[in-house]
């Protein structure tokens, strides 16, 4: 069964090269420009990864992975942060982000660091088994 990866940005044209990407590497994406729930969005989907762009229409990435992390029920959910600011990060904090990808990145950039965060989680679950 191929891994789950939900991805939140607001460049339309972002969403849609990822998506392309990852579906090649044989994972099931759904792409999102806005949520007002991302806990309710990730358990809906039942991600396994989610993906979320920092700068946000109204609202900070930071903050919705920081949501993610601390809901007891997503909190397992790995989460990689893209965003053209880095060093917004450096000065803020990850929000407790699993990894992050500086924009504009590389195709095998995104795909590297989604496969070593699903490795990562997979790792944690069968240690917990």
């Amino acid at each position: 069964m191929s891994k789950k990866i939900l991805i939140l940005d607001d460049s339309e044209d972002i969403l849609e090269v990822m998506k392309d990407v990852l579906e090649m590497e044989g994972y099931e994406i759904e792409i999102l420009n806005y949520t007002d729930d991302i806990c309710k969005s990730a358990m809906a989907f039942n991600a396994d990864l989610v993906i979320l762009d920092y700068i946000l229409f109204g609202i900070n990435g930071g903050e919705l992975c920081h949501i993610l992390k601390t809901n007891p029920l997503t909190a397992h959910i790995p989460v990689v942060m893209v965003s053209a600011y880095p060093r917004v990060l450096e000065s803020l904090g990850n929000y407790g982000s699993d990894a992050f990808v500086a924009k504009p990145f590389s195709l095998a950039d995104i795909v590297s660091t989604v496969k070593e965060c699903l490795l990562k989680a997979g790792d944690i679950e069968h240690s917990l088994n």
